[in-house]
């Protein structure tokens, strides 16, 4: 237990470098992180370093297991399934698929191209960019194990209940007719060694990391922003747990925006830290990264308006579902 706690505070939640940032900013910069501009400017450096640094570490693990998965032989185990039982599998392949909601994209024509149901494709595109390896350790290290295996958990439980609907419904016809005639050529599956691993989870890391480092600074200037300037008054008047509205507008308003969990992670903390309910934080982060925008555009090319409605509408009722219940047990996570 004690090794558990020690690398719960020293490797996750980085006290180390939390302490190290403090001196900076006291002694080389003159500021008191008690003051409203001390503490953003310690809250921006040490949120910026602690992510940057479990950002690379995760991508580089996440993608070296990621290269027994190529998109063939993924094809090739999700085919050997039916029903539920290929949905789940294809909710778990989604985890570790490090890839935002609009790279995703690609793979789900790849996916249907092959001949897999939607159903368990969509299953696959919710989960992707929703829930990760990655997820599970960054939640951790802003709040707790509870509440990171909680996240992941139902994630996963909107993926498959998502896929499953979708299945039910017999919505193939509302495919456009490009993927399905999309060729799809049988490649042999690539033997890598070692060091080809090595190298494309290293190759992942710098791809990743170029994608998303300005919505990291976006999202830790944010959330700094709302840690040490915005009212706590205001926030809760606006998002407190008490406002029925507040999982709905947390729900929506991260729709516009085209990040992923990475990016969201410093809001979500400054949010909770100013008493938001736990509910309200993580419909925010699901919008935001299994309904952005952008991707909501990407799909309406290769589904017709049908099926994308319906895919937004289930997704967006189980978010709304997911930050209700949050909001009313959140006590029993924190």
């Amino acid at each position: 237990m004690m090794i558990f706690k020690w690398f719960n505070r020293q490797l996750l939640k980085m006290e180390w470098l939390f302490n190290l940032v403090q001196m900076l900013v006291e002694k080389i910069f003159g500021l008191s992180i008690e003051s409203k501009l001390g503490g953003s400017v310690h809250f921006f450096i040490y949120d910026v370093i602690k992510i940057f640094i479990l950002l690379s570490v995760l991508i580089f693990s996440i993608s070296y297991i990621q290269s027994f998965f190529p998109p063939e032989r993924t094809k090739r185990i999700l085919g050997k399934f039916n029903g539920i039982t290929a949905n789940i599998l294809s909710a778990l392949l989604g985890t570790v698929t490090p890839f935002c909601s609009c790279s995703s994209i690609p793979l789900f024509i790849g996916f249907t191209s092959a001949g897999l149901p939607i159903g368990v494709t969509f299953s696959f595109l919710i989960s992707s960019p929703l829930v990760d390896l990655a997820s599970i350790l960054l939640l951790a290290s802003v709040f707790n194990w509870k509440i990171a295996i909680a996240y992941v958990v139902v994630g996963l439980i909107l993926a498959v209940v998502g896929g499953t609907i979708i299945s039910k419904l017999k919505l193939e016809s509302y495919v456009e007719p490009f993927v399905y005639s999309n060729k799809v050529l049988e490649i042999e599956e690539e033997q890598l060694s070692t060091k080809d691993r090595i190298d494309f989870s290293k190759n992942q890391v710098l791809d990743i990391v170029k994608k998303v480092w300005i919505y990291i600074f976006i999202g830790v200037g944010i959330g700094a922003a709302i840690h040490n300037y915005i009212p706590e008054s205001l926030i809760t008047t606006v998002l407190g747990q008490d406002q029925w509205y507040s999982v709905l507008l947390a729900s929506f308003a991260g729709i516009p925006m085209y990040a992923d969990i990475f990016g969201t992670l410093p809001i979500a903390e400054a949010l909770v830290a100013k008493g938001v309910g736990l509910g309200t934080v993580l419909s925010f982060m699901m919008g935001v990264t299994a309904l952005s925008l952008p991707s909501i555009v990407m799909l309406n090319k290769v589904v017709k308006s049908k099926l994308l409605w319906i895919f937004v509408g289930i997704v967006s009722l189980g978010i709304i579902m997911i930050g209700y219940t949050f909001n009313a047990f959140g006590y029993l996570f924190l």
